[in-house]
């Protein structure tokens, strides 16, 4: 009887042991790359740099290189060399701490074969003399020359080439001699005239430490897209890359990143007004009321020293200073999330931002200190509107894919030159995203979720881990709405909101878009219900509309998976 008590109690422990380890496999959740209040990097899963930025219609767009691509086609080891990059980055937001992943801009494809690599973009836009808004972004083509790409449709695309070759060529008058002809700056002043500044690399043979020769500016042409004119040479002291153009009160500030060559010859500089020379590879600016006149330059010396990408190794850097909302953000990349992701990649960067002080009247930009906590909300953000699963304030975990169902005979990305409208979130277990100031007001009555597949969404508050407050299972396969009652009053006030799937057959759960209801909704739209038309499926766009057009294709190049596309 004692020894068959004894197995009986090792059954159970055996039992037990099981259940726990399975309950415990079931409740492992993905690391949190970026950090549960940290607003740096603005994608927790997503390597991209040299950020621009464009405003349009109350949203803010940033654009910058895909870093992931060479990630992915590294097979996510080994050191970034650019050479695969032929692609770029969109994200976008009104609040400054949630963005939408709009997808990739497939350069490559759009320029056709002289066009070898994508980097550094730099976006403008204008109203046309047609009454047609355009959208342009110009790009490094590697070190050899620039291109530029337009769209007349939206910030997103798509986009199509103007030119039959670069824009910016060697040989072009002014141009040479330049080392490196990358590292486009555009912008268009108050009477819509543009401009764009490019250039850098080590001194060339008739230049020295001090001034390297290699920054130029150049006036465009009405059409945007051809040099209206010879380009100048800057005097921009220790200039090495990343040109930048903002105007403010009339005036042109010009921003770059410095050498990393000794500053042994500083003090021959006449102009220095009694500054230190700038720290090797930090950011500078200069200041101009007549950019086409050398002699007007003003030299205003740093505004962000080299912080070694906050103590993780020296590096270089690009910037991108936006007025938006009132206020100045300062855009760069550093390697913050490699390091919180421990590939042991190396050289993969990221896109952060910052609050910057600026003065218009004076153009000073005072010296700033980048921070992994980077900059607050200026918004909350209203979950009673229909909220992609793309837009997030950080994710563990996931990967972005595009739509396959948009159009039967498309299985995939067949149209490649535009950023995707249209794309869903993969989700296999453990996996999770947040939106941070999620304004639930007085009460919300309901959720909807749309996703395809079988598994459990658990919503959880301020963070991943924390103890569930509602739970939708699902299972369909086609995406389907998912609605569940809500306790009210669980979901009241401004809160963080972690969407967490706590199984997922096959790791193929899709997530789509998501919604709540308010208990005394006035006038709140519901998500629709799906239709037949598209096979059972309603399609959304990124800003919650209907895609009525069951032809349209859109798609993406990023895949967190082993192949890249192109």
């Amino acid at each position: 009887m004692k020894k068959k008590s004894q197995q009986f109690k090792k059954l159970f422990l055996a039992l037990a042991v099981t259940m726990a380890c399975m309950h415990a496999e079931a409740q492992t959740i993905a690391s949190d790359n970026k950090g549960a209040s940290n607003a740096n990097p603005i994608s927790a899963c997503v390597f991209c740099a040299d950020p621009t930025a464009l405003e349009y219609n109350g949203r803010l767009y940033v654009y910058g290189t895909n870093d992931h691509q060479q990630f992915l086609v590294n097979r996510k080891t080994g050191s970034n060399d650019y050479g695969s990059i032929k692609s770029l980055v969109v994200f976008s937001t009104d609040d400054m701490v949630n963005w939408t992943f709009h997808g990739t801009i497939d350069v490559g494809k759009v320029c056709g074969s002289w066009c070898g690599q994508s980097w550094a973009p730099s976006a403008v836009w204008r109203t046309s003399s047609r009454g047609i808004d355009e959208f342009f972004i110009y790009f490094a083509n590697g070190g050899g020359s620039v291109g530029v790409i337009k769209s007349t449709k939206s910030p997103v695309g798509p986009f199509t080439s103007p030119l039959t070759q670069a824009l910016i060529r060697h040989g072009m008058p002014g141009v040479d001699p330049c080392n490196w002809l990358f590292d486009p700056g555009a912008i268009v002043d108050e009477n819509g005239v543009g401009w764009i500044a490019f250039g850098g690399g080590d001194p060339q043979s008739s230049g020295s430490k001090l001034w390297p020769g290699n920054s130029r500016i150049a006036k465009l042409k009405s059409s945007m897209t051809a040099l209206d004119g010879s380009a100048v040479n800057m005097p921009a002291p220790y200039l090495f890359e990343a040109s930048e153009l903002n105007i403010m009160n009339g005036r042109f500030v010009y921003t770059y990143n410095t050498s990393w060559s000794d500053r042994n010859d500083w003090n021959s500089f006449a102009k220095r007004n009694g500054q230190s020379a700038p720290s090797a590879c930090s950011m500078c600016y200069m200041v101009s009321d007549d950019p086409l006149d050398p002699d007007s330059w003003e030299y205003r010396g740093e505004y962000v020293p080299n912080e070694g990408n906050f103590g993780m190794g020296w590096g270089n850097n690009h910037t991108h200073l936006h007025k938006y909302n009132g206020n100045y953000y300062l855009f760069y990349h550093s390697t913050l999330l490699e390091s919180n992701m421990n590939t042991g990649a190396s050289g993969f960067r990221s896109i952060g931002v910052d609050k910057a002080t600026v003065n218009e009247s004076t153009q000073k930009i005072s010296k700033m200190t980048l921070t992994k906590s980077g900059v607050t909300a200026i918004k909350n953000l209203n979950p009673f509107d229909l909220q992609q699963a793309e837009t997030m304030a950080s994710a563990g975990g996931i990967t972005y894919e595009n739509f396959k169902n948009i159009h039967s005979a498309s299985s995939r990305n067949t149209l490649g030159n535009d950023a995707a409208e249209n794309l869903y979130i993969k989700m296999p277990v453990g996996s999770w995203t947040s939106v941070r100031k999620v304004d639930f007001g007085t009460g919300a009555k309901s959720f909807t979720l749309r996703a395809k597949g079988t598994g459990k969404l658990e919503i959880r508050f301020n963070k991943a881990t924390a103890s569930t407050v509602a739970t939708v299972q699902f299972a369909s396969s086609i995406f389907e709405d998912y609605t569940i009652e809500l306790d009210d009053s669980k979901f009241q006030g401004v809160k963080t909101v972690f969407f967490v799937f706590t199984e997922s057959t096959n790791d193929n759960v899709q997530f789509d878009a998501w919604q709540f209801s308010e208990d005394a909704p006035d006038g709140v739209k519901e998500v629709a219900v799906p239709q037949s038309r598209h096979g059972g499926e309603a399609l959304y766009d990124l800003s919650g509309r209907r895609v009525q057009d069951a032809n349209a294709k859109h798609g993406i190049v990023i895949k967190n998976g082993k192949k890249v596309l192109r």
